[in-house]
């Protein structure tokens, strides 16, 4: 979870100088994102993080717990990640990090126990042992961002989420024993595809936004997120993402990751 400025404007060429204009900031990031949609779809949502100690920090708590997420955190003595998002006039994003992501690992002294007993746990983290943790939950959905995870902590998930249009997210490199049950491959609003072992692959249809495309801010992560909600109520794979791309698709009409409050 980082602290998030989005602005408006373009993102200037090697030396150049942008004039950004309408921040708007809030706590984001993959793991903030997709629990404010998994809330939104009316799942009981808790997010495992790690939270600095200054006022963002304690406001991107409080903000996340207006929205009926329960907040797990340990706690680090720095500042909460700051990032800048610049949301072009097509509602693209370039997101820029500054500094390193706030984690939890595995020997922060976080209740690591009560995803056991959850349906479904989405993994944006960076950290295998956090990924050990969540495979606890009945259904696992892993970020191809985090490939690189799974090998090291060496569990399977039952489904990995990729983007077509980002060439970093490669589903298909895991050693047979760590493949997962599914590779879901988003394509924006052509929809997308799903890959089972043992079948074809099937196009899922494409959800039309319920209003202007304004930012494409935390689509993917809202889509991930729709996943897991899907396979916590039991839907096949097919029909999780048919909830994620309406998650996905409600993401892209305001700015910022999480919304409107509800």
């Amino acid at each position: 979870m980082e602290w998030v400025t989005h602005a408006l404007g373009t993102v200037p060429g090697r030396g150049h100088i942008a004039d950004l204009s309408d921040p708007l900031t809030e706590p984001a990031g993959g793991g903030a994102v997709a629990a404010c949609a998994a809330a939104r779809l009316g799942a009981v949502t808790t997010l495992v993080t790690a939270l600095g100690d200054d006022e963002p920090a304690a406001r991107s708590r409080a903000i996340l717990e207006a929205r009926g997420v329960q907040v797990i955190a340990a706690g680090r003595t720095r500042s909460q990640t700051p990032v800048l998002s610049i949301t072009e006039p097509d509602g693209e994003r370039t997101i820029m990090v500054v500094g390193a992501r706030l984690q939890a690992g595995p020997d922060d002294p976080v209740d690591w126990k009560c995803i056991g007993s959850m349906d479904a746990a989405y993994y944006a983290g960076e950290h295998p042992g956090a990924l050990v943790h969540a495979r606890r939950a009945a259904s696992l959905v892993v970020t191809a961002r985090r490939l690189e995870d799974v090998r090291a902590a060496g569990v399977r998930p039952d489904v990995i989420v990729a983007s077509a249009a980002d060439p970093d997210e490669d589903p298909w490199g895991l050693p047979g024993h760590l493949a997962a049950r599914a590779i879901v491959v988003t394509d924006g609003p052509r929809g997308g595809s799903v890959h089972e072992a043992g079948r074809a692959a099937r196009a899922y249809d494409p959800v039309a936004p319920p209003g202007p495309v304004i930012d494409s801010y935390g689509c993917g992560d809202s889509f991930a997120a729709g996943i897991a909600v899907g396979l916590a109520r039991r839907l096949d794979v097919h029909g999780a993402c048919n909830l994620g791309a309406v998650a996905g698709a409600r993401c892209a009409t305001w700015r910022g990751g999480l919304g409107p409050a509800p």
